[in-house]
Order: structure tokens, then sequence, then C-alpha cells
């Protein structure tokens, strides 16, 4: 063989290493870490706050976008778990030496579903557990963030909260002009002419926009209805309040959003004052899984930021079963 054959060979040989080594990095950090140590599921420990006797006040942390993803990945181990946050809430509404819970939002929303769910548990809390919720705002409680916090005794916020956000969004690509440029064509075959809506492959008709506005509609009547019944506010006024747009915590506690600004510390230490509870104990539920958010950070550090973006945009797409509709605050 001459030079420019084994040249080629060689770029070849090249080619289908880094193709094996990708579609293996992709599989490890797409792989169920749970599954593959077959480990049980410990949602969480208690980490004591502040000490004390008698009643105890139980920390939740709700951080990330709140989505209830298929697997548990080793870049996502440190992130978002659904299921587990749903059964740190049940805990404390069962365990009876908890007397009362904060909630402690960081988040600027996520599924439709899945914040309902949260809404939901916390209501379980209060009616059927008789517990009082308090809600402390991070940097960030907006659109399904301030869902989950509207059943909640009091809402707390810092002055420079971003929160409300209070609407519903759908989102979808139209890639039609750069198939075109590309040469590329898209063969749909299907039961019935709704059945490829939101198709990013062609415009949409004016007839689905009428469904999917009609949908969106739905969904956001139901989010006026929860602020109604949560804050006691008039229907009218939810709507006024609830064009889309965010507000600082500052202005949610002029405009009723929210009862009063503080901290964290504040929002535990007005539960004390509000129940006479002086000597609570206070706890924070954490994560029980210390081995995998190492393992997650030791993977994460192997690789600058760029890299772990792009993995984690490919996650996401993996993820991604198409166009939903959302309670999310986007910039």
């Amino acid at each position: 063989m001459n030079k420019t054959r084994w040249f080629a060979l060689g770029i070849a040989v090249i080619l289908l290493a880094v193709s094996i080594g990708f579609r293996f990095m992709s599989s490890l950090f797409s792989t169920d870490l749970e599954a593959l140590f077959d480990m049980p599921d410990q949602p969480f420990q208690e980490k004591v706050v502040e000490e004390g006797t008698g009643k105890k006040i139980a920390i939740i942390e709700l951080d990330g976008v709140i989505q209830d993803t298929s697997t548990s990945s080793v870049l996502n181990s440190g992130g978002y778990n659904h299921d587990r946050f749903l059964k740190k809430l049940e805990n404390a509404g069962e365990d009876q030496s908890v007397s009362g819970v904060v909630l402690r939002v960081n988040s600027p929303g996520g599924g439709v579903v899945e914040s309902d769910e949260i809404h939901d548990e916390v209501v379980e809390i209060r009616e059927e557990h008789n517990k009082p919720v308090y809600v402390s705002m991070g940097n960030t409680a907006a659109s399904g963030g301030y869902y989950v916090s509207t059943p909640a005794d009091k809402i707390f916020a810092h002055p420079a909260t971003l929160t409300g956000s209070i609407g519903v969004i759908m989102q979808s690509y139209n890639f039609t002009e750069l198939a075109d440029q590309l040469g590329i064509d898209m063969n749909t075959i299907k039961s019935g002419k709704f059945k490829d809506i939101m198709s990013s492959t062609r415009k949409m008709t004016d007839k689905e926009h009428e469904i999917l506005q009609t949908m969106v509609d739905d969904m956001y009547a139901d989010f006026v209805q929860v602020i109604v019944d949560g804050r006691e506010m008039t229907e009218s006024k939810v709507r006024e309040l609830g064009d889309g747009r965010v507000y600082t915590g500052e202005q949610a506690a002029d405009n009723g959003l929210v009862d009063g600004l503080g901290t964290l510390e504040d929002t535990t230490a007005m539960m004390k004052k509000d129940f006479e509870w002086p000597n609570a104990q206070v706890v924070k539920y954490q994560s029980g899984k210390a081995w995998e958010s190492f393992l997650g950070g030791q993977v994460k550090s192997m690789f600058n930021s760029k890299d772990q973006n792009l993995m984690a945009i490919q996650e996401l797409l993996q993820q991604s079963d198409g166009p939903r509709a959302m309670y999310l605050y986007s910039k």
C-alpha cells in the first residue's frame, strides 16, 4: 500500500475509535445509576440546622427545573429528582415527629403535571396532616416555582427574588427553511391530520394554532385558580398580575403574591413565632446518595464547561418526547 492509502486507513481507524468512544461516553452519561448499582432508594437524610427540643421543622429544598426525567444520569446525579422530591414531601407529612415544613423554592418552574403533583402534596400536608407549610423563595421562584408555592400558609421572598411569570408556554422549532436550503425532505405517514401537530418540519396551520391555544388557555385557567384558592385573591386580580411578567420579591410583596420579605432563617423564625415553638429543632432533608453526587462531580470535573453544556443538551434531547406545555420562566 502506498502512503496515501495508509494515511486514509489511519484516518478511518481514528474516526471509528472516536465514534465508539463517543457512543460509550453517551451511554455512560445516560445510565440509570440506581439500576446499575441496584442500591436501595434512600431519598434523604436529616441534617440538623438548629438544635432544639419538642417540635421539629423540616426544610425541604426544591432546586432546579421541575421535570420528571426518565433517567438518573451521571451528569444529572446532583440535580432535581422529581420522585425523590415527592417522597420527601410525603415523608414530612406522615412523620409524626415533624410539626411544620418550610419549602425552600429556587426554581424557574417546569412541567405542568410535575408542578401540579407538588402542589397537591403541599395541600395534603396542610389539610390531611394538619401541618403548616411556609415557603422561602431563593433567587428564582417563578412560573411553576410560584405554582407550587401558592397553597402554603405563608410565602416569604428575598427583595431580589424573581417570582411571578404566571402563565403557560408551549414551544417548538420550525426548520423548514433550513431543510429546504440543505435539500432535506421529511416523509411523514400519519393516521390523522393533527397527528404531527407542532411538527418542526412544516409551518403550523391556523387550526392547529387554535387547538393548542385552547389547551394553553385551559391550563392557564388552572394556574389562575390555584392562586385564587391559595392566595384568596379575586380572579380578575390574578389575571391582571398574571400576564407572564416576572416580579421582584419586593414588588410581589406589594401586590400580594407573597406575604413578606426575608431569608430562609427569617422564615423558620417566623414559623416558630407564629406557632409558639421557640425551642423547635430545625432539620434539612438532604439527598441520601452522597456516592451519586460525588461520582457526578468527579465526571464533570473531567470536562470543561463547553463540553458539559454540549452533553447536557444531548441528554435533554434524549429525554424530550416532543413539545410540551410548561409552567416555565425562561430568559
